[in-house]
């Protein structure tokens, strides 16, 4: 089971880099959002007009759109099937390590991808960014911290582990697809501001900027990326209070300023700053999306910076 699991990890990866071509092929090839569609009138010999639009064009980008859905749910099959190996082989929730935890969140974010995408087709090719974050947080997954598998270090061997830090990692996974859509937000603001009025033909935009024209409106990336947050935030919130509660079982207090701890916090500060401003009318919505910008780094900075950088009692990540 153990080298099954070993072996179907580079098959997701393989999978969702292949659905993520797809991706980009819709994304390239489908006309921009909210223009409009232009029409070609040829007249033919000795017979009424014929009419070409861009709907064929269209349907072809749209075909690789469907394509890379379909190796979405595949690589999510072969994903889903590492995990679990990988916890028959440990005889365990396959979350004590830190490789465990990262291909862990992966999954949910793929998971809320697929049900973000399933809701509103309309957003299928943003599913180029998603597959390409979770792509590369799987390669280095695979390749800086992959730890065979065994058994749990004692500090970790609780029931509070399948409590604790599945809640942990599903927020997680679920604040990285909040992300994707934060960012494509700023680009999109951005290009609509920049052509406001001016046809996008006499405008000069920069890349990324210029990746604007084919995302949609600014108003739907930033609702999305509210009703995301606001899923991810309670469990998160969560996460925190059953860490707590273990810490108090293990090291007989509930707080003690351990790096993770810190981190966490700051990071459930940042998010709780983030849902405020976004409720608050005077602030404006780009500054609410920074905040969520800067939310994601900060877990980027407790997965990455402390367990690499930094001793304490979480120090559980297996490298």
């Amino acid at each position: 089971m153990s080298g099954l699991s070993d072996s179907l990890l580079p098959v997701a990866i393989l999978v969702y880099t292949l659905a993520m071509l797809g991706y980009a092929v819709e994304y390239a090839f489908s006309s921009s959002r909210g223009a409009p569609s232009r029409q070609l009138v040829t007249v033919g010999a000795g017979g009424p007009p014929s009419r070409t639009t861009e709907a064929e064009p269209r349907n072809r980008a749209a075909l690789g759109g469907k394509i890379a859905l379909v190796l979405t749910w595949l690589g999510a099959a072969a994903h889903l099937g590492t995990i679990v190996t990988r916890g028959i082989a440990a005889e365990r929730m396959p979350l004590g390590n830190m490789y465990e935890f990262v291909v862990f969140g992966c999954f949910v974010a793929i998971a809320s991808w697929l049900g973000i995408v399933t809701r509103r087709p309309n957003l299928r090719h943003l599913g180029l960014y998603a597959t390409l974050v979770v792509v590369l947080l799987l390669g280095i997954a695979a390749t800086t911290l992959f730890t065979p598998v065994g058994p749990l270090v004692p500090a970790l061997d609780s029931y509070w582990l399948a409590i604790h830090v599945t809640a942990a990692s599903i927020s997680s996974g679920v604040f990285l697809i909040g992300f994707v859509p934060a960012v494509l937000f700023l680009i999109r603001n951005k290009y609509e501001r920049l052509t406001a009025g001016v046809p996008e033909r006499e405008v000069y935009l920069k890349f990324p900027v210029s990746l604007g024209a084919k995302l949609p409106r600014s108003e739907v990336l930033e609702r999305l990326t509210f009703r995301i947050h606001v899923f991810a935030f309670p469990i998160w919130t969560f996460a925190g209070i059953s860490g707590a509660i273990w810490a108090e079982a293990a090291w007989g207090r509930y707080w003690g300023w351990d790096p993770k701890e810190v981190w966490l916090f700051i990071s459930w500060v940042v998010y709780a700053g983030y849902l405020h401003a976004r409720a608050t009318p005077s602030v404006r919505r780009t500054t609410a999306i920074w905040i969520a910008i800067i939310g994601w780094v900060t877990m980027l900075v407790n997965l990455f910076g402390i367990n690499f950088m930094v001793e304490g009692l979480h120090s559980y990540a297996g490298l």
